[in-house]
């Protein structure tokens, strides 16, 4: 039985990953489609070898790490596990098919606490013994962080670029911002491939801890990083176009000197975060990156009511998917 259900897990895992692909694809493309740099096809195509480079690269893993250890290990079973995971795609292809860039990263880790919470008060302990709180709380931080960062890197970059290329011809420097923004472009899939990959790395190898297959001290079995690597690139070639139009256009207009700046802002910050281990949410950083390129122009460039609106999907996105996997944990131990 702990055979079957370990393989469910894995498979849901895996598709969670493929889902993930095609739920942030948007972020990665968004800005290099609306200035039509690259058509979409080609676009994710970019996204998606990048996605999967970053498999050679990442090795260390930290943010799996972080994401294994989120809740304790006396309250992770398989059933905690299949619970999140289920939360975590409901609430994922919800979001996406109403075209809300929310955080897959967030979804996934609060499915995965919600269950471990609900498993803990059914062994009548107390809550908040089944989360290691340290790391909780470093997640919950960067939910205002990333953006914060992405935003600030933004306007430092664009507004260097602005003054590096004020003596060049219009024309001349459109010419090379197109040019630049596949570097950037390839630069932010890269690091998004390397940051989110790694968080169903973590629930898959907890999963195969939960069920014994692995000592709880051994090393991460090779084919989890790269069964997570090409699932998501496979999700990224599938794109995801309802996000696309909020993050290419609707919160700010960008143009290609503007997508350069926002994607290599995104890049830096999740190229930091991924370094000391934190998963930070790719839609919140590269979102926090655009507003700041629409504030190097003027503050009423942005949007802020499409951003107030984006800025409450992602609060809601941790407390909504732990609820979520509550009542499906609770049904899951009922049916047992």
């Amino acid at each position: 039985m702990v055979t079957s259900l370990l393989v469910i897990v894995i498979v849901l895992a895996v598709a969670f990953d493929y889902i993930n692909g095609f739920h942030d694809a948007a972020n990665s493309i968004a800005t290099i489609v609306s200035t039509k740099v690259l058509s979409p096809f080609q676009a994710v195509m970019w996204a998606a070898i990048f996605n999967f480079a970053a498999y050679f690269y990442f090795t260390d893993h930290k943010v799996a790490n972080t994401v294994a250890k989120t809740v304790t290990e006396n309250f992770i079973t398989l059933h905690v596990i299949l619970a999140g995971l289920i939360a975590a795609i409901c609430w994922n292809l919800m979001t996406w098919y109403y075209g809300i860039p929310s955080s897959s990263s967030h979804t996934l880790i609060g499915g995965f606490a919600g269950a471990g919470i609900t498993n803990a008060l059914l062994m009548g302990a107390h809550p908040l013994d089944a989360i290691n709180s340290g790391y909780v709380i470093k997640i919950v931080a960067f939910i205002v962080l990333a953006p914060v960062i992405g935003s600030v890197i933004s306007v430092i970059i664009t507004l260097i670029i602005i003054n590096l290329s004020r003596w060049a011809r219009p024309s001349t420097a459109e010419k090379w911002f197109r040019k630049l923004q596949l570097l950037s472009s390839a630069a932010l899939s890269f690091t998004h491939g390397g940051n989110d990959a790694q968080k169903v790395m973590g629930i898959i190898y907890v999963a195969m801890i939960s069920a014994k297959v692995v000592p709880a001290e051994g090393t991460m079995p090779e084919w989890i990083p790269l069964v997570c690597y090409i699932a998501i690139s496979g999700g990224t070639l599938t794109g995801g176009w309802r996000i696309v139009k909020t993050m290419g256009s609707r919160i700010t207009k960008v143009t290609a000197l503007e997508g350069v700046g926002a994607e290599s802002a995104g890049a830096v910050t999740l190229g930091i975060t991924e370094h000391f281990g934190i998963p930070v949410s790719t839609t919140h950083t590269i979102t926090g990156a655009i507003i700041g390129v629409g504030m190097t122009k003027r503050i009423s460039a942005v949007r802020w009511g499409v951003t107030i609106n984006l800025v409450w999907a992602w609060i809601l996105t941790i407390p909504v998917s732990a609820v979520l996997a509550a009542g499906i944990y609770l049904l899951i131990n009922a049916l047992r």
